[in-house]
């Protein structure tokens, strides 16, 4: 687990930029909605594709959508309806910090994730 044990912005900055890509999972956690907070007893978890998340903030809060990627080396998103036009008129889908969105329906088709979600990670 990636341990930010200073306040100060720039060591925070500086840990998640020089984190090692097996401790970069641990900063991709995104927190559950109250229904599934009761159910499995905590707070967060990690994301996977195929959960449903609701954006929260930003041009797209209020939109719900499926998790189509996960960039662990830039900390970012992908969900689908969450797109940006670009100046030729194409559209393209915008990368989404996992902190601003919050998990509405868990993806369980991998056993071992369901076998997690009673562990503390």
């Amino acid at each position: 687990m990636v341990r930010i044990a200073s306040s100060q912005p720039r060591k925070q900055r500086k840990v998640r930029y020089n984190a090692p890509i097996h401790l970069r999972g641990t900063l991709l956690h995104a927190m559950l909605s109250p229904e599934l907070r009761e159910k499995h007893g905590r707070r967060n978890i990690r994301l996977v594709t195929g959960d449903t998340v609701k954006v929260l903030r930003g041009e797209h809060a209020g939109t719900t959508g499926v998790v189509e990627g996960i960039d662990a080396k830039r900390f970012a998103i992908q969900v689908h309806g969450v797109t940006v036009k670009k100046a030729d008129g194409t559209e393209v889908a915008r990368p989404l910090d996992p902190s601003k969105v919050m998990i509405t329906k868990l993806n369980l088709k991998d056993p071992k994730r369901e076998e997690r979600i009673g562990v503390k990670e």
